[in-house]
């Protein structure tokens, strides 16, 4: 599984601008809901699911990289956005620094095989120092979709 199989293209934010966990999170989920994954009443009850999964420990997995994630009743399939801010938003991280990259991952209940695979995905293409330092650099969706696209997992090289 690459990111470009679950990262919405529509939905990607290159220049993020909440800055604070719950701003973040509202932010992503609607530029989902924006590019048509989901209805406009859903928006607050996804909000609230991602937040209460903040509360069992941050998503902030360390180098200004977040993962906030759940699953909802709400889509059919596992799907994602990512986000860049441009001066990094405090988010609890477990090294303290702030967070710059966000990727949001929303997956349905009954898929948690979809969802850790996921999970797995960003983590191991996070990585990636390079990756890292050109999505940080990129001030476009298309030059982020590039990245997202061309990226490969390690264990596919």
């Amino acid at each position: 599984m690459r990111m470009s199989n679950f990262v919405v293209r529509d939905a990607i934010i290159p220049t993020l601008t909440a800055s604070t966990k719950e701003g973040v999170i509202r932010e992503l989920v609607k530029s989902l809901q924006s590019a048509g994954y989901f209805r406009d009443t859903d928006i607050e009850d996804i909000v609230k699911s991602v937040l209460r999964r903040e509360q069992l420990g941050s998503t902030g997995i360390g180098r200004n990289i977040a993962i906030p994630h759940s699953k909802h009743a709400s889509v059919d399939r596992l799907i994602g956005t990512l986000a860049i801010s441009q001066s990094g938003v405090p988010f609890d991280s477990i090294d303290g620094e702030p967070v710059y990259v966000f990727v949001l991952l929303v997956s349905p209940q009954d898929r948690p095989g979809d969802h850790l695979r996921a999970l797995e995905n960003v983590v191991r293409t996070m990585k990636d120092d390079a990756f890292v330092k050109s999505l940080r650099q990129a001030t476009t969706r298309e030059q982020i979709w590039h990245l997202i696209d061309e990226a490969q997992p390690p264990w596919d090289r």
